[in-house]
Protein backbone atom coordinates (compact mmCIF):
# COMPACT_ATOMS: atom_id res chain seq x y z
CA UNK A 1 0.00 0.00 0.00
CA UNK A 2 1.07 3.81 -0.47
CA UNK A 3 1.49 5.60 2.99
CA UNK A 4 3.14 9.09 4.03
CA UNK A 5 6.16 7.56 6.07
CA UNK A 6 8.97 9.39 8.74
CA UNK A 7 11.61 7.59 7.56
CA UNK A 8 13.57 7.85 10.51
CA UNK A 9 14.40 10.03 13.86
CA UNK A 10 17.19 11.98 11.75
CA UNK A 11 14.58 12.64 9.23
CA UNK A 12 11.86 14.76 10.78
CA UNK A 13 9.59 17.40 9.81
CA UNK A 14 6.91 18.10 7.27
CA UNK A 15 9.05 18.48 4.58
CA UNK A 16 10.50 14.82 5.19
CA UNK A 17 7.20 13.11 4.70
CA UNK A 18 7.19 10.71 1.99
CA UNK A 19 4.79 8.78 0.25
CA UNK A 20 6.42 5.05 -0.19
CA UNK A 21 5.19 1.81 -0.76
CA UNK A 22 4.80 -0.24 2.44
CA UNK A 23 3.49 -3.75 3.14
CA UNK A 24 -0.58 -3.89 4.07
CA UNK A 25 -0.98 -4.45 8.12
CA UNK A 26 -2.93 -7.55 8.62
CA UNK A 27 -5.31 -7.31 11.26
CA UNK A 28 -4.83 -9.34 14.40
CA UNK A 29 -6.26 -10.06 18.30
CA UNK A 30 -8.36 -6.64 18.55
CA UNK A 31 -7.33 -4.60 15.62
CA UNK A 32 -9.67 -3.90 12.98
CA UNK A 33 -7.78 -3.43 9.40
CA UNK A 34 -9.99 -0.71 7.25
CA UNK A 35 -9.61 1.12 3.70
CA UNK A 36 -8.62 4.34 4.38
CA UNK A 37 -11.48 6.63 2.25
CA UNK A 38 -10.28 10.17 3.95
CA UNK A 39 -8.50 11.52 6.95
CA UNK A 40 -8.40 14.82 8.51
CA UNK A 41 -5.92 17.38 9.21
CA UNK A 42 -4.86 18.18 12.25
CA UNK A 43 -2.29 20.40 13.94
CA UNK A 44 -0.98 17.85 16.19
CA UNK A 45 0.26 15.74 12.68
CA UNK A 46 2.31 18.32 11.67
CA UNK A 47 3.70 19.49 14.88
CA UNK A 48 4.20 15.21 15.74
CA UNK A 49 6.15 15.44 11.85
CA UNK A 50 8.17 18.07 13.57
CA UNK A 51 8.70 16.64 17.25
CA UNK A 52 8.49 12.56 16.71
CA UNK A 53 7.32 10.60 19.45
CA UNK A 54 10.16 8.44 21.52
CA UNK A 55 7.71 5.16 21.45
CA UNK A 56 7.57 5.19 17.60
CA UNK A 57 9.24 2.37 15.44
CA UNK A 58 10.75 3.44 11.93
CA UNK A 59 9.80 3.78 9.18
CA UNK A 60 6.47 5.44 11.23
CA UNK A 61 2.85 6.36 9.17
CA UNK A 62 1.56 9.89 10.30
CA UNK A 63 -1.59 10.53 10.75
CA UNK A 64 -4.60 9.70 13.36
CA UNK A 65 -7.60 10.50 11.87
CA UNK A 66 -9.71 8.10 9.20
CA UNK A 67 -12.83 7.49 8.01
CA UNK A 68 -13.02 4.38 5.62
CA UNK A 69 -14.73 0.55 5.20
CA UNK A 70 -13.71 -2.61 7.30
CA UNK A 71 -11.76 -5.04 4.71
CA UNK A 72 -10.73 -7.43 7.72
CA UNK A 73 -11.09 -8.10 11.48
CA UNK A 74 -8.72 -9.34 13.91
CA UNK A 75 -9.98 -12.69 15.84
CA UNK A 76 -10.42 -11.19 19.02
CA UNK A 77 -12.51 -7.85 17.54
CA UNK A 78 -15.65 -7.05 19.09
CA UNK A 79 -18.37 -8.79 16.96
CA UNK A 80 -20.33 -5.90 16.56
CA UNK A 81 -17.72 -4.74 13.64
CA UNK A 82 -18.08 -6.10 10.30
CA UNK A 83 -16.22 -6.57 6.89
CA UNK A 84 -17.72 -3.93 5.16
CA UNK A 85 -19.02 -1.49 7.82
CA UNK A 86 -18.64 2.48 7.28
CA UNK A 87 -16.48 3.74 10.35
CA UNK A 88 -14.20 6.73 11.87
CA UNK A 89 -11.73 6.70 14.62
CA UNK A 90 -9.23 8.49 16.15
CA UNK A 91 -5.95 6.60 16.14
CA UNK A 92 -3.34 6.14 19.11
CA UNK A 93 -0.54 8.79 17.92
CA UNK A 94 2.31 6.14 19.38
CA UNK A 95 1.10 3.39 16.96
CA UNK A 96 1.35 3.12 12.93
CA UNK A 97 -1.05 5.88 11.81
CA UNK A 98 -3.84 6.91 9.27
CA UNK A 99 -1.91 8.42 6.02
CA UNK A 100 -1.91 5.49 3.99
CA UNK A 101 -4.24 3.55 1.94
CA UNK A 102 -4.94 0.82 4.54
CA UNK A 103 -5.24 1.59 8.39
CA UNK A 104 -5.31 -0.88 11.34
CA UNK A 105 -7.37 0.65 13.90
CA UNK A 106 -8.27 -0.97 17.37
CA UNK A 107 -11.99 -2.01 17.88
CA UNK A 108 -12.73 -0.03 20.30
CA UNK A 109 -11.95 3.16 19.06
CA UNK A 110 -14.30 2.92 16.20
CA UNK A 111 -17.99 4.97 15.79
CA UNK A 112 -20.53 3.60 12.51
CA UNK A 113 -20.72 6.32 10.25
CA UNK A 114 -24.33 6.88 9.69
CA UNK A 115 -25.59 6.26 5.90
CA UNK A 116 -26.20 9.95 4.91
CA UNK A 117 -22.56 10.98 6.24
CA UNK A 118 -19.75 11.53 3.51
CA UNK A 119 -16.67 9.77 4.43
CA UNK A 120 -15.14 13.21 4.22
CA UNK A 121 -17.94 15.09 7.16
CA UNK A 122 -16.46 11.95 9.46
CA UNK A 123 -13.11 12.08 9.26
CA UNK A 124 -13.45 15.91 9.33
CA UNK A 125 -14.83 15.70 13.12
CA UNK A 126 -12.47 13.70 15.01
CA UNK A 127 -9.55 15.25 16.56
CA UNK A 128 -10.90 18.45 16.92
CA UNK A 129 -14.47 17.91 17.19
CA UNK A 130 -13.85 14.88 20.12
CA UNK A 131 -11.61 17.17 22.01
CA UNK A 132 -14.41 19.63 21.96
CA UNK A 133 -17.14 17.21 22.96
CA UNK A 134 -14.76 15.99 25.74
CA UNK A 135 -13.96 19.59 26.71
CA UNK A 136 -17.62 20.81 27.34
CA UNK A 137 -19.17 17.01 28.29
CA UNK A 138 -16.42 15.36 29.80
CA UNK A 139 -14.59 17.99 31.32
CA UNK A 140 -16.73 21.35 31.77
CA UNK A 141 -18.91 22.22 34.93
CA UNK A 142 -22.03 23.06 33.77
CA UNK A 143 -24.15 24.20 36.84
CA UNK A 144 -25.70 27.84 36.72
CA UNK A 145 -22.82 28.34 33.94
CA UNK A 146 -23.68 31.18 31.09
CA UNK A 147 -20.61 32.37 29.83
CA UNK A 148 -17.83 31.02 27.76
CA UNK A 149 -14.74 31.91 26.28
CA UNK A 150 -13.33 29.96 23.25
CA UNK A 151 -9.98 30.64 21.87
CA UNK A 152 -9.64 30.26 17.95
CA UNK A 153 -12.92 29.74 16.93
CA UNK A 154 -11.74 29.25 13.75
CA UNK A 155 -9.87 25.90 14.61
CA UNK A 156 -10.71 22.26 14.18
CA UNK A 157 -12.07 22.64 17.99
CA UNK A 158 -12.80 26.04 18.52
CA UNK A 159 -15.35 25.77 15.13
CA UNK A 160 -16.87 22.72 16.84
CA UNK A 161 -16.70 23.81 20.14
CA UNK A 162 -18.52 26.75 19.25
CA UNK A 163 -21.61 25.04 18.05
CA UNK A 164 -21.66 22.58 21.13
CA UNK A 165 -21.45 25.44 23.11
CA UNK A 166 -24.77 26.48 21.81
CA UNK A 167 -26.23 23.31 21.83
CA UNK A 168 -25.57 23.77 26.19
CA UNK A 169 -27.02 27.15 26.09
CA UNK A 170 -23.85 29.24 26.38
CA UNK A 171 -23.41 32.65 25.67
CA UNK A 172 -20.01 32.26 23.58
CA UNK A 173 -17.61 34.43 23.08
CA UNK A 174 -14.81 33.62 20.75
CA UNK A 175 -10.93 35.17 19.54
CA UNK A 176 -10.12 34.72 15.74
CA UNK A 177 -8.29 37.07 12.93
CA UNK A 178 -10.05 39.28 11.38
CA UNK A 179 -9.91 37.27 8.14
CA UNK A 180 -11.90 34.20 9.94
CA UNK A 181 -14.64 36.89 11.74
CA UNK A 182 -16.97 35.60 8.98
CA UNK A 183 -16.17 32.21 9.46
CA UNK A 184 -17.38 32.39 12.90
CA UNK A 185 -20.20 33.90 12.52
CA UNK A 186 -21.57 31.14 10.47
CA UNK A 187 -20.15 28.56 13.45
CA UNK A 188 -22.83 30.74 15.25
CA UNK A 189 -20.72 33.12 17.82
CA UNK A 190 -22.34 35.25 19.72
CA UNK A 191 -19.57 37.44 19.90
CA UNK A 192 -16.14 37.92 18.34
CA UNK A 193 -13.08 39.42 18.93
CA UNK A 194 -10.30 40.30 16.69
CA UNK A 195 -7.45 39.87 18.77
CA UNK A 196 -5.04 41.03 16.29
CA UNK A 197 -6.71 44.81 16.85
CA UNK A 198 -8.82 44.48 19.99
CA UNK A 199 -7.75 43.77 23.23
CA UNK A 200 -9.38 40.80 24.34
CA UNK A 201 -9.26 41.35 28.43
CA UNK A 202 -11.53 44.16 28.09
CA UNK A 203 -13.45 42.82 25.72
CA UNK A 204 -14.16 39.95 27.41
CA UNK A 205 -15.15 42.05 30.85
CA UNK A 206 -16.85 44.49 28.84
CA UNK A 207 -19.36 41.56 27.62
CA UNK A 208 -19.52 40.26 30.80
CA UNK A 209 -20.46 43.45 32.83
CA UNK A 210 -16.88 42.92 34.39
CA UNK A 211 -17.60 39.94 35.89
CA UNK A 212 -15.51 37.47 33.58
CA UNK A 213 -16.55 34.22 32.00
CA UNK A 214 -17.37 31.31 33.57
CA UNK A 215 -15.57 28.95 31.20
CA UNK A 216 -12.91 29.36 28.55
CA UNK A 217 -11.20 26.83 26.42
CA UNK A 218 -7.96 27.35 25.27
CA UNK A 219 -6.17 25.36 22.84
CA UNK A 220 -3.71 28.54 22.15
CA UNK A 221 -0.55 29.35 24.38
CA UNK A 222 0.17 29.09 28.31
CA UNK A 223 0.05 32.90 27.45
CA UNK A 224 -3.47 32.92 26.98
CA UNK A 225 -4.17 30.60 29.86
CA UNK A 226 -2.62 33.04 32.53
CA UNK A 227 -4.49 36.05 31.36
CA UNK A 228 -7.62 33.66 31.79
CA UNK A 229 -7.14 33.06 35.04
CA UNK A 230 -5.48 36.58 36.04
CA UNK A 231 -8.28 38.40 34.51
CA UNK A 232 -11.14 36.99 32.20
CA UNK A 233 -12.72 34.50 34.48
CA UNK A 234 -15.24 35.11 36.95
CA UNK A 235 -15.82 33.07 40.60
CA UNK A 236 -15.41 29.46 40.04
CA UNK A 237 -14.45 29.44 36.71
CA UNK A 238 -12.70 27.16 34.68
CA UNK A 239 -10.05 27.04 32.08
CA UNK A 240 -9.87 23.96 30.41
CA UNK A 241 -6.31 23.54 28.76
CA UNK A 242 -5.74 21.74 25.72
CA UNK A 243 -1.92 22.78 25.33
CA UNK A 244 0.98 20.92 26.81
CA UNK A 245 3.01 24.12 27.46
CA UNK A 246 4.25 24.39 31.30
CA UNK A 247 3.39 27.25 33.06
CA UNK A 248 3.63 28.00 36.74
CA UNK A 249 0.42 28.93 38.57
CA UNK A 250 0.19 31.08 41.47
CA UNK A 251 -2.37 28.11 43.98
CA UNK A 252 -3.27 32.21 45.56
CA UNK A 253 -4.72 33.43 41.96
CA UNK A 254 -6.49 30.41 42.02
CA UNK A 255 -8.32 29.58 45.28
CA UNK A 256 -8.68 33.96 45.34
CA UNK A 257 -11.64 33.26 42.63
CA UNK A 258 -12.52 29.87 43.63
CA UNK A 259 -11.05 28.60 39.71
CA UNK A 260 -10.40 25.19 38.49
CA UNK A 261 -7.63 24.28 35.61
CA UNK A 262 -8.84 20.78 33.69
CA UNK A 263 -5.90 19.46 31.65
CA UNK A 264 -7.55 17.58 28.13
CA UNK A 265 -5.47 14.90 26.37
CA UNK A 266 -8.16 13.09 24.15
CA UNK A 267 -5.58 10.76 22.62
CA UNK A 268 -3.98 9.84 26.59
CA UNK A 269 -6.62 7.22 26.75
CA UNK A 270 -5.32 5.04 24.81
CA UNK A 271 -2.27 5.03 26.43
CA UNK A 272 -4.56 3.85 29.72
CA UNK A 273 -5.66 0.09 30.20
CA UNK A 274 -8.74 0.98 31.45
CA UNK A 275 -11.17 -0.12 28.51
CA UNK A 276 -14.44 2.24 29.47
CA UNK A 277 -12.30 5.27 29.03
CA UNK A 278 -11.03 3.67 25.73
CA UNK A 279 -14.45 3.01 24.33
CA UNK A 280 -15.36 6.55 24.97
CA UNK A 281 -13.36 7.55 22.29
CA UNK A 282 -15.74 5.55 20.17
CA UNK A 283 -18.83 6.76 22.05
CA UNK A 284 -17.31 10.92 21.17
CA UNK A 285 -17.28 10.04 17.60
CA UNK A 286 -20.47 8.60 17.31
CA UNK A 287 -22.18 11.29 19.08
CA UNK A 288 -20.85 13.64 16.85
CA UNK A 289 -21.56 11.62 13.73
CA UNK A 290 -25.00 11.34 14.32
CA UNK A 291 -25.20 14.97 15.39
CA UNK A 292 -23.85 15.58 11.59
CA UNK A 293 -27.07 12.80 10.41
CA UNK A 294 -29.54 15.09 12.65
CA UNK A 295 -28.40 18.21 10.96
CA UNK A 296 -27.25 19.57 14.33
CA UNK A 297 -23.78 19.95 13.71
CA UNK A 298 -21.97 21.54 10.64
CA UNK A 299 -18.14 20.11 10.32
CA UNK A 300 -17.11 22.98 9.00
CA UNK A 301 -14.72 21.60 5.87
CA UNK A 302 -12.66 24.37 4.35
CA UNK A 303 -11.01 21.99 1.44
CA UNK A 304 -11.13 18.73 0.47
CA UNK A 305 -7.78 17.50 -1.55
CA UNK A 306 -6.35 14.82 -2.99
CA UNK A 307 -4.14 12.25 -1.34
CA UNK A 308 -1.22 13.46 -4.06
CA UNK A 309 -1.62 16.97 -2.27
CA UNK A 310 -1.41 15.97 1.65
CA UNK A 311 1.65 17.64 2.26
CA UNK A 312 0.52 20.52 0.69
CA UNK A 313 -2.25 20.44 2.71
CA UNK A 314 0.13 19.92 6.05
CA UNK A 315 2.21 23.01 5.13
CA UNK A 316 -0.73 24.88 5.01
CA UNK A 317 -2.19 24.28 8.15
CA UNK A 318 0.72 24.30 9.57
CA UNK A 319 1.38 28.42 8.22
CA UNK A 320 -2.36 29.00 9.07
CA UNK A 321 -3.44 29.34 5.70
CA UNK A 322 -6.91 27.63 5.54
CA UNK A 323 -9.73 28.25 7.61
CA UNK A 324 -11.76 25.32 8.17
CA UNK A 325 -10.92 21.70 8.10
CA UNK A 326 -8.61 20.05 5.43
CA UNK A 327 -9.91 16.73 4.75
CA UNK A 328 -8.00 14.55 2.33
CA UNK A 329 -10.33 12.27 -0.20
CA UNK A 330 -8.18 8.86 -1.21
CA UNK A 331 -11.00 7.61 -3.22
Amino acid sequence: MKAYIISGPQNLGVDNLTLMDIPTPKATDDLVLIQTEAVGLNPVDYKLADDGNRNWHYPHVLGVDVAGTIVACGKNAKTSLRVGDRVCGHANLEENGTFGEYVLMHDYSLALIPETVTFEQAASILCGGMSAFQALYRKANLTGKSTILIHGGAGGVGSVAIQLAKRLGLTVITTVSSKKIEFVKMAGADHIIDYQTENVTEHVLKLTNGQGVDISINSISKEEIMQNILNRLAYNGQVISLTNSPFNVNMLDLAEKGLTISALNLGGAHRFHTLSEKADLATMAQELVQMIANNELDPMIGKIISFDNLVDGLSALKASQVTGKIVVKLS
